[in-house]
């Protein structure tokens, strides 16, 4: 009498939970595998659900840069004139020189870069009648 095989893999002992939770936890499984599949779905679900229910606290950074124009203007090959409206600058009434001189330093950066000595600086009246600072700079 001749014995057939089915061509069935022999049953596989059943594997504990923790076992189950170990292989997924070290992604044991092969591509293309059933297990494999549900991880990968459960990591997009977990990417593009859980910020429409949780707040992470994520917000827009606000514009810290000036809001009006600032003008920059040669000073005859002793650096740049750079004038940057008043309402630009935040500098505290009763200020001290390095105190101002810090704010307008902050204030023209984005322009200037920060590798710049300011000689001086006066406040002036632009075109439009806003008071603006003046600022004298060299590198």
């Amino acid at each position: 009498m001749a014995s057939f095989t089915s061509g069935r893999a022999a049953p596989q002992p059943r594997r504990s939970f923790r076992e189950i939770l170990k292989s997924y936890f070290y992604w044991t499984y092969s591509r293309g595998s059933v297990p494999y599949d549900i991880m990968v779905t459960l990591i997009l679900l977990f990417i593009f659900i859980t910020p429409r229910l949780w707040n992470y606290g994520a917000q827009p950074t606000p514009l810290t840069g000036p809001m009006h124009p600032i003008v920059v203007s040669a000073n005859r090959g002793h650096g740049v004139i750079v004038t940057v409206q008043a309402s630009d600058v935040k500098i505290p009434p009763g200020a001290s020189p390095s105190v101002v001189k810090n704010a307008l330093r902050t204030a023209i950066e984005p322009v200037t870069g920060d590798a710049v000595i300011i000689e001086r600086w006066e406040t002036v009246t632009d075109s439009q009648g806003h008071l603006a600072w003046r600022v004298w700079t060299h590198r």
